[in-house]
C-alpha cells in the first residue's frame, strides 16, 4: 500500500495543525515548515521552534514521524546546520528546492535553485556527508523555475547527491499553485532516478489521489492544501486503498470536526499571542469552506472579530465544544 505524506506549508501547517490532522489519521509521515538557513549555525531552539515534536521523539502526539525541512543555498552552512539538527534526533531531514515565495527566491533559495542542477548536487552531497547514514535525507523539488527544461537534470543531481527519496511538486515556480499539476512529469522523473519518487500537487479528493497515482506511476503521494481543506481525506484514501466503500457525508464529517476545531483553537491560543490567534483560526476556516457549508457560516461569524473571548463565544454558538477541552484519539483506519 502506498504511503501518504502530510506536506509542509509555511504559516499554515504548523505543529498544532499537524497534531490535529495526524490524530484524524491516515498519514505515514509529516514534514515540518522549513527552517531557514542563511549563514549562521542555528541554536537547537531554532529547530524546536518550528518542530516542537523533536522533544517527543520527532513524532506528533498520534505517533506520526515528523521530518525537519531545511531551506538554504549554501552547501557548507546547510551541512553544518544539518549536523547540529542531527543532535536532536529528527525522524529525517528534508531539503527544500520547491518554495516559490519571492522572499525566499530573492536570496537564491527554494525553487530558484532549480536553475542550477550542479548546485543542487553540491548541497545534497555536503549535507549527506555531514549526516549519519542512518538519518534519512530527502528532498522536495518543483519541475523548474519557468519551464521544465532542467527537471530531469535536477532530479538526477539530487539522486546522485545522496537522497533516499524525492518529492516532486508537479508544477514550476512560475505555475505557483495554479492547476493543473503535471503528474506525468513525476513518471518521467521516476524513469531517471533509482530512489522512490513521491507525487505532490492538486490532490483534493479520493478520485484525485487515484488519478494522481495512475498518471504519475507512484503509489506514494504527498498532500498539502487538500489535507487542510478536508481533514478526513487521508483516512478516506486509506479506506479506498483497502478496498472499502468510501462514502462522503459532510454533515457527519462536520460533527467529527467540531472537537478538532476546539482542540486547534485551544492549542493556538496557548501558543501565540491573543493578537495573532484569530488569524490562524480564520486561515484554517478559509480552507475548510471548500468542503463544509458549516465552515462557511462559522467563517462569516468570526471574520470581523478580533478578540479571543468573542471568537470563543462564536465557536460555541456554532457547536464547537470548548468546555471542557475535547480529548482526541487517533481514528481507527
Amino acid at each position: 500500500m502506498g504511503k501518504l505524506l502530510l506536506a509542509p506549508m509555511e504559516g499554515l501547517v504548523d505543529d498544532v495543525l499537524r497534531d490535529v490532522l495526524t490524530r484524524v489519521g491516515g498519514y505515514d509521515l509529516a514534514v515540518s515548515e522549513f527552517v531557514r538557513v542563511s549563514g549562521n549555525l542555528l541554536p537547537p531552539r531554532a529547530f524546536r521552534r518550528l518542530c516542537p515534536e523533536l522533544d517527543r521523539g520527532s513524532r506528533t502526539r498520534a505517533g506520526t514521524p515528523v521530518v525537519v525541512q531545511l531551506l538554504g543555498s549554501d552547501p557548507a552552512c546547510l551541512a553544518d546546520n544539518a549536523a547540529q539538527l542531527v543532535e536532536l534526533a529528527p525522524a529525517g531531514i528534508d531539503l527544500n528546492f520547491g518554495c516559490p515565495a519571492p522572499t525566499v527566491n530573492r536570496h537564491g533559495g527554494g525553487a530558484m535553485l532549480l536553475a542550477d542542477p550542479e548546485q543542487l548536487f553540491r548541497i545534497v552531497a555536503a549535507v549527506r556527508r555531514a549526516v549519519p547514514a542512518a538519518v534519512p535525507l530527502t528532498a522536495k523539488m518543483r519541475l523548474g523555475v519557468r519551464d521544465t527544461a532542467k527537471a530531469l537534470d535536477c532530479a538526477r543531481a539530487l539522486a546522485a547527491g545522496g537522497i533516499v527519496a524525492l518529492v516532486v511538486h508537479a508544477r514550476t515556480r512560475a505555475d505557483a499553485y495554479r492547476p493543473p499539476a503535471h503528474w506525468e512529469w513525476v513518471d518521467r522523473i521516476r524513469d531517471v532516478v533509482p530512489q522512490p519518487v513521491v507525487a505532490n500537487g492538486e490532490v483534493w479528493t479520493v478520485a484525485d489521489h487515484r488519478r494522481c497515482c495512475a498518471v504519475s506511476g507512484s503509489d506514494d503521494v504527498m498532500i498539502g492544501r487538500g489535507a487542510v481543506a478536508d481533514p478526513f481525506l487521508a483516512r478516506r484514501i486509506r479506506a479506498q486503498l483497502a478496498g472499502e466503500a468510501v462514502d462522503v457525508d459532510r454533515s457527519a464529517d462536520w460533527r467529527q470536526l467540531q472537537p478538532l476545531l476546539a482542540s486547534y483553537w485551544q492549542q493556538v491560543c496557548a501558543k501565540v499571542t491573543p493578537r495573532h490567534a484569530p488569524g490562524r483560526l480564520k486561515l484554517w476556516l478559509g480552507s475548510l469552506r471548500r468542503n463544509f457549508v458549516e465552515a462557511e457560516a462559522l467563517f462569516m461569524a468570526v471574520r470581523s472579530l478580533r478578540g479571543v473571548a468573542e471568537i470563543s463565544a462564536a465557536l460555541e454558538r456554532h457547536g464547537v465544544p470548548l468546555r471542557p477541552a475535547a480529548p482526541l484519539r487517533p481514528a481507527a483506519l
